[in-house]
């Protein structure tokens, strides 16, 4: 997958109506390629059409090293969805304004789920940066179903 071309995301954005929702959303795969974990981060924007007509979905792929030494304790990993994520906002803002928009995390505050452990990390950072509060699971789809179907289908926005 390609990357998105943010100026299209931007301009799609502008085009629509104030009533227009957006959700944005990162997530994340361990891979392991010649014995080094990678990490392919997948970044969804959805754009609700006026909140009520369909949407548009742009998305992309990239891929880092993992440093993380445990799979079962993903710190570096989950931390590096919330960057990427609040970064995406960061370079939309300024067509964001009056705007519904949500920030998507792809962690459960539960205890059994290994993303638990940075849940107050993440939410903070994301009120700290975006100046939103962030919707975790079960209510964040843009990070857990959008991005997740985007990478498993290899969508390339035109």
């Amino acid at each position: 997958m390609k990357p998105f071309d943010i100026e299209v995301v931007k301009s799609f954005i502008q085009a629509q109506s104030a009533q227009t929702r957006i959700y944005i959303g990162v997530d994340s795969e361990r891979i392991r390629e010649n014995n080094v974990w990678y990490a392919d981060y997948t970044a969804a924007v959805v754009v609700h059409i006026d909140g009520k007509h369909g949407c548009r979905l742009f998305g992309e792929v990239t891929r880092e090293r993992d440093w993380d030494q445990r799979a079962d304790r993903p710190t570096t990993r989950l931390m590096t969805e919330v960057y990427k994520v609040s970064e995406l906002y960061l370079r939309l803002a300024d067509v964001l304004e009056d705007r519904l928009v949500e920030v998507h995390l792809d962690i459960n505050s539960a205890d059994e789920h290994a993303s638990s452990n940075v849940v107050a990390q993440a939410i903070g950072y994301i009120r700290g940066t975006c100046n939103v509060v962030p919707k975790i699971k079960p209510e964040a789809f843009a990070a857990t179903n959008a991005a997740d179907r985007l990478r498993h289908l290899k969508i390339i926005n035109a």
